[in-house]
């Protein structure tokens, strides 16, 4: 996965500033549904309902990888 953030990176050249405004807030706006989705997570494992959770705290998982990939592709492009 970091060799296709690396060759999106290297395809743009400058980030322009409406770019950066959504990514931005496309990054937080997938941080506030990974809080919910952990915050449902726990709620289903003190109602002992484990398969929910487990289905819960896979999808934050994946968000929480898919968000480290953005802020990765933000910072890279930054640095520019």
């Amino acid at each position: 996965m970091e060799s296709v953030i690396k060759h999106q990176v290297n395809k743009n050249k400058e980030m322009k500033p409406e770019t950066r405004n959504i990514l931005l807030k496309a990054y937080a706006q997938l941080q506030e549904i990974i809080d919910e989705l952990y915050e449902a997570h726990d709620g289903a494992i003190e109602n002992n309902d484990f398969d929910d959770a487990s289905l819960l705290a896979s999808r934050a998982d994946r968000l929480y990888q898919e968000a480290e990939n953005l802020e990765i592709v933000i910072t890279e492009l930054e640095d520019r």
